[in-house]
């Protein structure tokens, strides 16, 4: 049977889905950090709902509460702290009510969190989700429960995600977990273990069951995309190991774009994160193959300093960085960009700055994500290295890198002005009840008046006017792909 999704905001990251009339618990489930986070919570209602499980906005009434943490940066940590706080004090309230920990906050800090939130019952890591319902027996019987140990093969491939986060029309599809890039200011190898990728039977099997259900956008997820390896299951690293027929066969991402892309025509793809010292031009060769690929890539630089780069252990230097971004727009020149940028890492010089801010120049990026460093306990750089950047430069250096991503934006955003894009309706805009809002194929967000179009129609759109972020326009008529 078709399950019909309805998401609601509430408190936080809570969301919620229909419920099923034969469950008769309440979970209220929130989401902090990147997109593996929101994808793993849906995983998590997916394997609760079998337990009798329904999703609600209303932490009040909820039997049990789960937040899904990140660590990649110490605000971050701190958000779940004051989280932590307000479940206290509507534990108090409803004593019965149990607490949970989740993802990578969970799995750097294992039994820590059961002496330091007297709150929380259950602490479980990234690769632990199957063994919920054992440790819910656990606490049912008034003990503390924890399951942070990582997996060698773990990858959910098999568990249909209750789409908790969706809005009917875009879904998440997770094919790798895990990271072999050992970055000097990332917890993410520590926190999710090495990377191993899905059968790809069973990402196409999944995508299957979106489009019967009438998705219409798909974005393939993954630490790092660009690493997906399948040659029969386990750690990326033991490829080396694998018989030669394992070998032959093998399919990385680029054949695993393409496969998904050819066999889903109708269905618009994206693809995230990817590492520049992974990217293959191969995959840029299937986004100009494919019409149904998005043209838009986002790239992680974190510096635009090869010093900076080589102390932070990325596997790039500028000039090859910028070597790869000229062969994108060579072989797509319609091919967008975004960025993440690590603003005052260790030892960062004011030249190193400008460096960053040239390569922006260079590049021109559509949009990104800025921050300025945080040391996280346990990486190599918080072991080895100093968080020796005054925090009122980092600060102002983070001011200046804004100011130029903005720029940058207009800048793009006004080069579309007089075209005609084509838009998938995702809903309503914010600012306008009487408009639509989707994004074209650059991953631009687009309004344009509603008229008699509805959500998850494509749409060609001409565009008028433009802020730094979003195009404004007309609707011409519906496009090929409906």
């Amino acid at each position: 049977m078709e399950e019909k999704i309805i998401v609601e905001k509430n408190q936080g990251n809570a969301l919620v889905t229909e419920n099923i009339k034969e469950n008769t618990k309440k979970l209220y489930i929130e989401s902090y950090g990147c997109q593996m986070n929101l994808n793993d919570s849906e995983i998590v209602a997916s394997i609760l709902s079998k337990q009798g499980f329904n999703t609600t906005s209303k932490l009040h009434e909820a039997d049990l509460v789960l937040v899904n943490t990140c660590s990649i940066r110490e605000k971050a940590e701190l958000t779940i702290r004051k989280r932590l706080q307000k479940y206290n004090a509507v534990k108090k309230i409803n004593p019965t009510m149990k607490v949970g920990v989740l993802g990578c906050m969970a799995e750097r800090l294992k039994e820590k969190f059961l002496e330091e939130e007297k709150i929380v019952d259950l602490v479980v890591g990234p690769d632990a989700y199957r063994d919920l319902p054992n440790l819910l027996k656990e606490i049912d019987a008034g003990r503390d429960a924890i399951n942070v140990i990582l997996s060698k093969d773990e990858t959910y491939g098999d568990v249909s995600p209750v789409r908790l986060n969706s809005n009917g029309v875009s879904a998440f599809v997770s094919i790798t977990r895990g990271c072999d890039n050992m970055c000097t200011f990332c917890v993410v190898p520590f926190t999710r273990g090495r990377e191993r990728s899905r059968d790809p039977q069973s990402i196409i099997k999944e995508i299957q069951e979106l489009v019967d259900k009438n998705y219409k956008e798909i974005t393939l997820l993954g630490q790092n995309v660009d690493s997906f390896l399948w040659f029969g299951g386990g750690l990326k690293k033991d490829f080396k190991k694998a018989t030669d027929i394992a070998k032959a066969t093998a399919v990385d991402f680029a054949q695993l774009l393409d496969m998904c892309a050819a066999t889903f025509p109708k269905m618009r793809f994206r693809f995230s994160t990817s590492n520049p010292q992974d990217m293959s031009l191969d995959v840029i060769h299937v986004m100009e193959k494919q019409p149904n690929v998005c043209r838009h890539m986002h790239l992680p630089v974190q510096s635009g300093s090869t010093k900076i780069l080589k102390a932070m252990n990325r596997q790039h230097t500028r000039e090859e960085y910028l070597e790869l971004v000229n062969n994108i727009k060579n072989i797509v020149p319609d091919c967008s960009f975004s960025q993440d940028m690590i603003i005052g890492f260790c030892d960062e010089t004011e030249q190193d700055h400008q460096d960053t801010l040239s390569l922006m120049e260079e590049v021109k990026y559509d949009f990104g994500y800025m921050f300025s460093y945080s040391e996280r306990p346990g990486t190599l750089a918080a072991k080895k290295s100093d968080d020796n950047v005054p925090d009122e430069v980092k600060k102002r250096r983070l001011t200046e890198v804004i100011a130029q991503q903005r720029k940058h934006s207009e800048h793009r955003t006004k080069a579309f002005l007089g075209k005609t894009v084509e838009v998938l309706i995702e809903g309503q805009s914010k600012k306008a009840d009487s408009h639509w809002k989707g994004r074209n194929p650059q991953n631009t967000v687009v309004v344009f008046p509603k008229e008699n179009y509805k959500i998850g129609d494509f749409v060609n759109v001409k565009v008028n006017d433009c802020t730094s972020a979003t195009l404004i326009g007309e609707a011409l008529n519906y496009s090929k792909n409906n």
